[in-house]
């Protein structure tokens, strides 16, 4: 694999997550100072709001509207053109553990993965499901049995969903109806099944991936956040693997093609995941990479 230049982005965070690029800015938020963040062609960052109870996925309505989940409320909320952050949608009915990620269609209606379990609680691991959430704000379950679906990305023809296992050693993919909802789980790329094992340390130490955020390129692979192994991966259908970025000593939890051209891959990287200590410090950054193929599809 080559050897990439990186190049820090933006620094002095507690756990960068969610990098999106939009209008021609970078956006991504931070779990522990709760900030929702920009960052501008000149290199500065500014802060967009702050959501109390944790951001999370970040994605936008036809009419340019912000949404981001809220985690631990397990809301959506919507950026209001005066600033004020107003409820988009309460999907706590269909989630058993935090809210997480998010992509948003082409039509505002967007998808929101779930926990399924109390992660940092330390409770056994259980499947989770995808929200649905239509654009005024009612919602339903559009996939379940899950494990722990985090990062997702919609195709360019907007006609397949992709959702990242992040305990479930594989990338899935779903057919998107008509009405946004989703066709049988298939598999875009399997490492092997994991079963029910409870212990999310052994289904770790098990998995020849683990998946947490991805960004789909105009080729039809996906670059995938490998959190555990300090790489980001970029993975053709069937699982090939058709290069890799390393992030070592840190890890890498969410990725994000981008820049003027679509060939920036953006990587928030920390030491590790876990809430106590990433909440007491300020090591997360986001880095960045020149890669060949650019972005596709949504987000």
């Amino acid at each position: 694999m080559p050897h990439r230049q990186m190049t820090e982005v933006a620094t002095g965070f507690t756990y960068t997550e969610g990098p999106r690029w939009h209008e021609g800015r970078l956006w991504f938020v931070d779990f522990y100072t709760h900030s929702v963040n920009v960052v501008d062609a000149d290199g500065s960052i500014g802060q967009v709001c702050i959501v109390e109870h944790q951001p999370s996925g970040l994605g936008w309505l036809p009419d340019g509207r912000m949404l981001v989940v809220s985690m631990k409320d397990r809301k959506v909320l919507r950026l209001e053109p005066d600033g004020s952050l107003v409820e988009h949608a309460d999907i706590s009915e269909h989630c058993h553990g935090h809210a997480n990620d998010m992509v948003v269609a082409t039509n505002g209606q967007a998808y929101v993965g779930e926990f399924g379990f109390d992660l940092m609680g330390g409770a056994d691991h259980e499947n989770g499901v995808v929200v649905l959430v239509d654009t005024d704000g009612t919602s339903r379950v559009a996939a379940e049995g899950l494990s722990f679906p985090n990062g997702m990305c919609i195709s360019p023809d907007g006609r397949t969903l992709y959702v990242n296992e992040l305990f479930g050693n594989r990338v899935s993919r779903f057919d998107i109806e008509t009405d946004g909802t989703l066709g049988p789980r298939q598999d875009f790329a399997s490492f092997g099944d994991l079963g029910d094992e409870p212990s999310v340390e052994k289904r770790l130490a098990a998995c020849t991936i683990a998946p947490d955020g991805q960004a789909l390129d105009a080729e039809g692979a996906i670059w995938i956040a490998d959190c555990v192994n300090q790489r980001a991966v970029r993975l053709a259908e069937g699982g090939t693997v058709l290069d890799e970025v390393s992030t070592a000593p840190l890890g890498v939890f969410a990725v994000a093609l981008g820049g003027d051209d679509g060939r920036t891959l953006f990587l928030s990287v920390a030491p590790d995941f876990d809430e106590t200590k990433r909440s007491a410090a300020r090591e997360a950054k986001v880095l960045s990479t020149r890669v060949d193929v650019p972005h596709a599809g949504r987000p």
